[in-house]
């Protein structure tokens, strides 16, 4: 591989020559063909449309933009391979243009993005193409921004894609992927401690990420990430940090009653849009095309509850979990969001029948873990002395109890929400009796 100064981003990294400044006190390396991708139509869309959606509902500051994300996970990109390329291995098999693949691809990764894409994506309704996927539409032919990678970068579009939506294989495209998306990835590292300032908690900027940095290595394979030993106390507390943001931001009851108010709109409604122009919308574009078409519609004061100028969120009458009544948290979490829309139909019905009330299907939502899970933290630890790798999880009891499987069960809770204006008529509910009623054990 030719020396890094060839590569102009990483050494501007090194020199400190054309950087964009972005929070926290990040000095991101803004070279001519960096600007000129950024520059883009394609990627200028990015910055309206916000990182963490309606997480603002509840963590005021949250505005942040997936414009800055992108920006982030280049910067940490270059500081990813700033620590490879010292890596004997990393530099056999990585070339030139294999460190520019990577770099335009950290830049792009979420080109695919559409506004509240993670939680249509976790309803998994037919014809939603991953966000992934969705990038080809911003990198297809006549696009600028595939002008600017073959003219600027000398990159083809299809290899982007091909990175971040897998269609070959080989050991090169794993260690870049892993790189771009695994346990301790670019991404991660940027969303944790971004996310985690914007709110203004403290949960995902306490690791020790140069730490982390300095100890990347390559698997015994060569096809992916590991850690050295010096890494093992920062990895085990990047994945405390991950647990708590999901726990105490990303799957805060609040946060998680305005996602299941804007999923049930959205499956209300979503048959009136053509989604593939609807996917192209920023954040205020897709609100104000919902707002519209739901105008009339009995989900109008659902979506105004959330976009509206007066905040309405739903009220949560229960909750359960992994510890916490274990047997209906079975019935419910992990089943196809249409399966969790008919038991909310049923309990509306149940309690209808019962008790005489006149509630509306849609003054009950219930919000369930959804069938994928999250991705397993495993990664292996790389022992010089003894000159042997062994997985994470094994030498780390930390790492055991917060990053296997298990991780979705303990931060993900099933909930029940109630519109505000019967909150008090369903306050005596018996809801453990109730869902054990409508619920079935699924197969």
């Amino acid at each position: 591989m030719s020396e890094l100064h060839l590569i102009p981003e990483l050494a501007d990294l090194q020199s400190g020559r054309s950087l964009i400044r972005v929070p926290a006190e990040q000095n991101v390396p803004f070279t001519r063909r960096v600007r000129a991708l950024v520059d883009t139509e394609e990627f200028q869309r990015l910055g309206e449309i916000s990182q963490l959606g309606l997480v603002s509902k509840v963590y005021p500051g949250a505005k942040h933009t997936r414009f800055e994300h992108a920006l982030g996970v280049y910067h940490n990109a270059l500081r990813y391979l700033q620590q490879l390329v010292k890596d004997r291995r990393f530099r056999a098999q990585i070339d030139d243009h294999s460190i520019e693949l990577l770099i335009v691809s950290s830049l792009l990764h979420d080109v695919g993005h559409w506004p509240f894409c993670h939680p249509i994506e976790d309803m998994g309704l037919k014809g939603l193409p991953p966000h992934e996927a969705h990038a080809a539409r911003f990198l297809g032919e006549g696009t600028e921004l595939a002008d600017v990678l073959r003219r600027d970068w000398r990159i083809e579009p299809s290899e982007v894609l091909d990175i971040l939506a897998p269609r070959t294989q080989s050991p090169r495209l794993k260690l870049l992927r892993s790189i771009l998306s695994g346990p301790i990835d670019v991404d991660k590292m940027d969303y944790l401690d971004r996310d985690s300032l914007h709110c203004g908690v403290p949960y995902g900027r306490n690791f020790d990420r140069q730490r982390l940095i300095q100890s990347l290595v390559l698997n015994a394979a060569g096809d992916g990430l590991a850690i050295t030993v010096k890494g093992k106390t920062a990895a085990e507390l990047m994945v405390f940090a991950r647990y708590v943001m999901f726990s105490e931001v990303y799957w805060h009851h609040a946060v998680r009653s305005a996602t299941s108010m804007f999923a049930r709109g959205f499956y209300e409604l979503h048959d009136r849009f053509n989604l593939t122009e609807l996917f192209g919308c920023t954040d205020a574009e897709m609100i104000a095309a919902f707002r519209e078409a739901a105008k009339g519609h009995r989900c109008e004061q659902l979506l105004g509850g959330i976009f509206g100028r007066k905040r309405s969120l739903y009220k949560q009458a229960v909750e359960y979990s992994h510890d916490r009544s274990p047997e209906i948290y079975q019935r419910i979490a992990g089943r196809p969001y249409g399966d969790v829309l008919q038991i909310a139909r049923r309990l509306v019905e149940k309690l209808n029948a019962e008790q005489g009330l006149k509630l509306d299907p849609l003054d009950i939502l219930i919000d369930a873990p959804p069938p994928h899970r999250e991705v397993e933290f495993a990664i292996d630890v790389y022992f010089p002395k003894e000159g042997c790798y062994r997985p994470l999880r094994t030498v780390s009891p930390v790492v055991e109890a917060l990053a296997t499987t298990q991780f979705d069960d303990w931060v993900k809770r099933v909930r029940v929400f109630v519109a505000p204006h019967v909150a008090l008529s369903l306050r005596s509910a018996d809801w453990d009796e109730l869902l054990q009623a409508v619920t079935e054990v699924p197969a």
